[in-house]
């Protein structure tokens, strides 16, 4: 079997799992995620711990993909995931409206930004926003779309661009 199926999972305190023929779901203080699985991969929890087998040679690397996505299940209902993003630029900044995140990215028009159930988006400054959820992948997609209104240049840096994310940088055409 893969080597990431054979871990087990801890689980922390305050988190349930609830195991059905078809599916799983993890519920927590964050909120609640659940996930399909094959009749054929079995799931035991035993003593805080929750540990993947299956006897069918073709399902162990979904098995091991299974266990892993388990895993940021269990994360994220226990303490969430968080997306950082910064704005480079001069004028470049983000507010909240409500729950609507206003941007101001150097085009004719604002661009306001409506996040999904499930996530919270807040502005601790102007040039910083925070994307939170329980859910791995819908936090990193969000952030992705925020991204996406305007990615970095590699001429000047301007944009939004992740925290930490190094732009690499290009020299400017020389006459």
């Amino acid at each position: 079997m893969s080597r990431v199926a054979k871990k087990p999972i801890a689980l922390p305190k305050g988190v349930e799992l609830n195991i059905q023929a078809d599916s799983i779901a993890a519920k927590g203080p964050k909120g609640t995620l659940s996930i399909g699985k094959p009749a054929a991969i079995s799931l035991k929890v035993e003593n805080g711990e929750a540990l993947f087998t299956t006897e069918d040679a073709a399902l162990i690397p979904l098995t091991g993909t299974l266990r892993a996505i388990l895993a940021n299940m269990v994360k994220g209902v226990s303490e969430g995931f968080e997306r950082k993003l910064e704005l480079v630029g001069v004028g470049y900044r983000a507010s909240m409206q409500g729950a609507d995140l206003n941007l101001a990215l150097g085009f004719s028009h604002p661009v306001l930004f409506k996040a999904p159930e499930g996530i919270t988006i807040a502005t601790p400054t102007q040039t910083e926003i925070l994307v939170q959820g329980a859910d791995k992948q819908r936090v990193g997609e969000v952030a992705a779309k925020i991204r996406g209104f305007r990615p970095p240049e590699p001429y000047k840096g301007k944009g939004v661009k992740y925290a930490g994310e190094v732009i690499i940088r290009k020299e400017a055409k020389k006459a």
